[in-house]
């Protein structure tokens, strides 16, 4: 009896020790999740099931879900999955507290600038002017089973926040079933829970290198992580170049255009992936100097930033809370 005990703790260990990796396609994007489980379960079918329902909710590629049917409308949505209320408060919250720098309500303004669903597009002023008429949260009337807007035109974008999202419910699902050491990455939104268990130590995550092109890519930092969620917002791939000027995908939505700032990309770790999700949005429209001025004030956000200085050189920002886990390549 004690030698079947032996063995059956060894197995134990070496299923532990061993990772099971999954992976898909979900948000227009991939995603990578990494956790270790003695029983070896794989949730592949699960994960799939629920960001499949999450995405019924906020995808706006999808012309039936949720915020499709509300961008259609003209007065408003009910709920009838649990994901929008949550990402709606959060979104709320985070646009009050950024001056309106993060804004779901965008939406037009992302489409007229090329960057959505519809139409590549280049609008003038006038018309710039006219879309930030709809665009704003003031538009928007939030209760617990609905969202109405006092504007036919109004329409949401979960772009910037959806991916986060998805990726603590994923994070979320697997603890639910007992899962301690977990990687989940989802479109370079993540969340990071225990340890790697096949390494004896903490995660770690590699942080882009501004000057990476889509064919180049490589690191300029790597941060180890226990417990945390982590994104990033930049300009890297994500733009659209007119008459040889490049436009950012990221949309000001207080003016209506690109931003065009010295902020090249910004990582925020936090306690939950969307909320970091939802200001590495805003703080790529807020740039480094008023981003700065937040960080230092509000200690339950980390943060990484990389800007470019008055003579064309590249300085890097870090928060003091995330200082110690961060190595940056020379």
């Amino acid at each position: 009896m004690l030698f079947y005990s032996v063995l059956a703790l060894i197995f134990s260990w070496q299923a532990v020790g061993t990772p099971v990796v999954i992976t898909g396609r979900t948000m227009g994007t991939t995603y990578t999740v990494t956790y270790f489980d003695a029983r070896q379960r794989d949730f592949t079918f699960s994960v799939d099931s629920l960001l499949r329902v999450v995405n019924r909710s906020i995808n706006t590629y999808d012309v039936a879900s949720e915020v499709s049917v509300f961008n259609r409308n003209a007065r408003g949505q009910r709920f009838g999955l649990p994901h929008f209320y949550p990402l709606l408060a959060k979104a709320h919250d985070v646009s009050v507290a950024s001056g309106g720098a993060f804004d779901l309500t965008v939406m037009p303004l992302v489409n007229a600038w090329g960057f959505g669903p519809g139409k590549v597009l280049t609008p003038s002023a006038n018309q710039v002017d006219s879309i930030r008429r709809f665009v704003g949260f003031g538009k928007l009337t939030l209760r617990r089973d609905s969202v109405l807007k006092s504007d036919p035109r109004v329409q949401l974008d979960f772009g910037g926040i959806g991916q986060g999202y998805g990726a603590d419910m994923i994070a979320d699902f697997l603890s639910t079933k007992g899962v301690r050491d977990m990687l989940v990455e989802l479109g370079g939104e993540g969340v990071a829970r225990g340890r790697n268990v096949l390494q004896n130590r903490p995660w770690q995550i590699g942080i882009l290198d501004p000057a990476s092109t889509y064919d180049n890519q490589f690191f300029k930092a790597y941060v180890v992580l226990k417990d945390r969620s982590f994104t990033t917002a930049g300009n890297y791939f994500n733009y659209r170049e007119i008459d040889g000027r490049k436009y950012s995908h990221t949309i000001d939505p207080r003016t209506g255009y690109p931003v065009d700032l010295p902020l090249l990309s910004v990582s925020v770790f936090g306690r939950d992936c969307m909320t970091a999700d939802a200001w590495d949005t805003a703080f790529m429209v807020m740039g480094h100097t008023r981003t700065i001025e937040y960080l230092e004030k509000h200690p339950e956000l980390d943060a990484i930033l990389f800007y470019t200085q008055a003579d064309g050189s590249v300085a890097t920002y870090v928060t003091a809370g995330i200082r110690p886990f961060v190595t940056f390549e020379p």
